[in-house]
C-alpha cells in the first residue's frame, strides 16, 4: 500500500507534536512538506531537516523506501 500524506503528517508530528506541518501530494511517492516548529530556533537549515528525516523511520530509505522523494521546507515560527 502506497504512504499517504496523512502517513508522513502522522510519522513527523510523533516528533514535532506541536509543529504546524502541511504535506501534499498523492501519487503515493512524491510530496512536499513544510514544518514550522519551534524546536528549530538556532539550528541551521541541514540540521533542521535531518530532524525531520529522522521522523521518517527509514521511509525514505534506499532505493526500495516507501517514500521516494519530499521536497521539505523546515524553519522556526516567526
Amino acid at each position: 500500500m502506497p504512504i499517504t500524506a496523512r502517513d508522513i503528517e502522522n510519522l513527523i508530528r510523533e516528533s514535532f507534536p506541536e509543529a504546524k506541518i502541511t504535506v501534499e501530494g498523492d501519487d503515493g511517492q512524491h510530496f512536499a512538506a513544510e514544518v514550522i516548529d519551534a524546536s528549530f530556533r538556532g539550528l541551521n537549515r541541514v540540521q533542521q531537516q535531518r530532524a525531520v528525516y529522522a521522523a521518517l523511520k527509514g521511509k525514505m530509505d534506499g532505493a526500495h523506501g516507501e517514500l521516494h522523494a519530499l521536497a521539505l521546507t523546515t524553519k522556526a515560527p516567526d
